[in-house]
């Protein structure tokens, strides 16, 4: 684990996606050489000169609404896109949550993909092989541990991969929104979970609508409004000021 300092730096950091398009046309016309569909290409920049930087042991909430940017802003932190603009800067190793399945092969079970998505997160194979039954009770499967995860619903999937990322010794934690989709007793679980690798002096990076979570678990806040970083401060002071956005809204 990481012994402080700094691990996420991002500076000027930008990331464009670049969408095509072809406009409507008949087939019978473009077979007969009377169309010829012209491509257009318009930029869509999901994150625009972002810099911040966080220091190990933080807890960071990642707010803003649907498509404000938060998923690519923590998918650039995990390594899974690479900015358009700019540089970002990670220390020590990272567990990202950032969607429901991603990394897990559909044809084999549970006990065997978390022991390959420990092993991805760099978990030496003794170490992994430790890890499992903890990261299989904590998923609490039941009768399904043994079946490929093809027949898992998204509850069941999420359960799986915080499991997973909750128990590697990674310095860094990633957590989209996919918290959104447990039970009630299963958000507890990961919460008070949370709340252990805080206190254990992990980071945390964690994109949410749940205001009062974010309250509760983090001591810093970045409001990400259309691509740009809108506020950063101490997380009471920042939910306050996107509460009141979306009030007015």
């Amino acid at each position: 684990m990481s012994e402080g300092g700094l691990v996420v730096r991002f500076s000027g950091v930008s990331k464009v996606y670049r969408r095509k398009h072809f406009p409507s046309f008949l087939l019978r016309e473009l077979v007969a050489g009377l169309s010829t569909p012209e491509r257009v290409v318009d930029q869509h920049w999901a994150i625009r000169e972002v810099s911040f930087e966080i220091q190990a042991g933080e807890t960071v909430a990642i707010l803003g609404v649907n498509g404000s940017g938060k998923s690519t802003l923590l998918r650039l932190v995990a390594g899974a896109t690479h900015p358009s603009a700019g540089r970002v800067s990670v220390r020590g190793r990272v567990a990202p949550v950032l969607a429901l399945g991603v990394g897990f092969e559909p044809d084999m079970t549970a006990p065997e993909n978390a022991y390959i998505n420990a092993s991805l997160l760099g978990v030496g194979r003794e170490e992994a092989e430790l890890l499992l039954e903890r990261i299989l009770a904590f998923a609490d499967l039941g009768d399904f541990a043994d079946v490929p995860v093809r027949h898992y619903s998204s509850g069941m999937l999420a359960r799986l991969g915080f499991g997973v990322a909750m128990h590697v010794s990674a310095d860094v934690l990633l957590i989209d929104e996919v918290l959104a989709v447990g039970d009630g007793a299963f958000q507890n679980k990961c919460l008070a979970r949370m709340r252990e690798l805080r206190d254990e002096g992990r980071t945390l990076l964690f994109a949410t609508h749940e205001l009062g979570m974010a309250r509760e678990l983090c001591s810093r806040a970045l409001w990400i409004k259309n691509g740009e970083l809108a506020l950063d401060g101490p997380c009471a002071d920042v939910v306050d000021a996107y509460q009141t956005a979306l009030e007015m809204r």
